[in-house]
């Protein structure tokens, strides 16, 4: 197996992938000799049929595809460590050349966790807290002591969405368009989920909300760009200042568990909460600034 590696204008990834073709002929013979010893032909014992009997009866396409499926990923595997490469999406795969006696190609795009420059975002997050502090005084308005403290203490207080998109407004990041594709793609499939639910056809939501295809794709588009970015953004946050999450902490949550199933379930999922703790941390360490 040789590969080569391009990277595209959009961060994406281009894996050209060449198979042997005497890896496609062996594999191929041992899928009809595993078709030959469970073949069930008439006037044959199971497993004793002629080859050329077998053969006649196979669809030689589908055989070529059961190899592929079984080729593929040990080939894909292979390109990625030759190519020292660490993708973080499931790959994007086509067959580009497939003629008998010949080496196959194949296409496979993904990518790498995109750079990200986090700007001066402590300078950012702090003019924003300093925008809350200050007050607007109207006449006749003076609120009393008690309620000006309440007040005080709860304009100090950035929510989280300004403290997103201070963050986001200074962090420099290119997402691998192969990267906004998945996320595009993972959104349209719950709005084709949630419309069902509505007992409606993502055409007649698109109609009652004013919306057409086109807006909805562009509008998820920028809505996963800003998702991405903050995800990878708050990594980098996370990296930098050195925030982890220990055993205990996931420990913890595990034993708000009210069930065995519950508790069983969390358990599977360690490295999952390990990254919503990290997440929520670097979200504390933020508001903390």
């Amino acid at each position: 197996m040789t590969s080569a590696l391009q990277r595209l204008p959009d961060e994406t990834i281009e894996l050209t992938i060449t198979i042997p073709w005497t890896d496609i002929a062996s594999n191929y013979e041992h899928a009809i000799v595993a078709a030959i010893q469970n073949a069930e032909l008439p006037g044959f014992r199971k497993g004793k049929a002629p080859r050329k009997a077998v053969e006649e009866k196979l669809d030689k396409t589908k055989v070529y595809e059961e190899v592929l499926k079984d080729l593929l990923p040990k080939a894909y595997n292979e390109a990625v460590t030759q190519q020292k490469i660490h993708p973080i999406v499931t790959p994007k795969v086509e067959l580009k050349e497939a003629n008998e006696g010949k080496d196959w190609t194949v296409r496979a795009l993904t990518c790498e966790k995109p750079q990200v420059t986090l700007g001066e975002y402590k300078k950012a997050i702090g003019d924003v807290k300093t925008s809350k502090q200050k007050k607007i005084w109207v006449p006749g308005q003076e609120p009393s002591a008690s309620a000006k403290t309440l007040a005080d203490k709860e304009d100090q207080k950035p929510t989280l969405d300004e403290l997103l998109k201070a963050l986001y407004e200074h962090v420099t990041i290119k997402i691998p368009g192969l990267l906004l594709e998945h996320e595009v793609n993972r959104l349209l499939s719950d709005l084709i989920d949630q419309t069902k639910k509505l007992g409606l056809s993502v055409d007649q939501y698109l109609a009652s909300t004013n919306r057409s295809p086109e807006s909805i794709k562009k509008e998820y588009a920028e809505q996963a760009k800003r998702t991405l970015a903050l995800e990878f953004a708050l990594e980098e946050v996370a990296d930098k200042e050195g925030i982890l999450i220990s055993d205990d902490d996931i420990a913890a949550v595990i034993k708000t568990a009210k069930t065995d199933e519950e508790k069983k379930s969390l358990e599977g999922q360690k490295y999952y909460l390990a990254s919503l703790l990290r997440r929520q941390k670097t979200l504390d360490f933020l508001a903390a600034l």
